[in-house]
């Protein structure tokens, strides 16, 4: 994905992309398990946390239409470290990261979305801010 350009055509790190507000998170991960990718709000104000997600609730339709699917919404969950988080998340399961065979699934699975998050992203981020 490094070749392509964000939304405003201009370069951007995939992996730890900028939201552009603090505590607001899009994460894309893999394991010998599945591959998912995610919206997280990780304010250790849980009343915040709540705020964010209720905006994007307010967005909701136009998340869906804009990703061509439906996604997990969670207000309350919990982090591999213990830690509450709010996610809108989907995952691709049965595929393994370690297996070369998967590859092609995985980047098929989560270049389009995140394509798509990055679009999204560009027409909401002004009412985050």
């Amino acid at each position: 994905m490094r070749p392509l350009h964000n939304a405003g055509d201009e370069p951007v790190n995939w992996l730890n992309y900028k939201t552009g507000i603090k505590h607001l998170y899009f994460r894309m991960d893999a394991d010998n398990k599945q591959a998912n990718i995610a919206i997280e709000f990780r304010h250790p104000d849980p009343v915040l946390q709540q705020h964010y997600f209720e905006k994007f609730q307010q967005l909701e339709k136009l998340f869906h239409q804009s990703m061509g699917e439906s996604w997990q919404w969670q207000l309350h969950s919990v982090d591999e470290g213990d830690k509450q988080v709010g996610r809108i998340s989907t995952q691709l399961k049965d595929v393994n990261v370690f297996d070369f065979n998967d590859w092609p699934a995985i980047i098929s699975f989560l270049k389009p979305r995140m394509l798509a998050l990055d679009t999204f992203w560009s027409m909401v981020k002004e009412g985050f801010e």
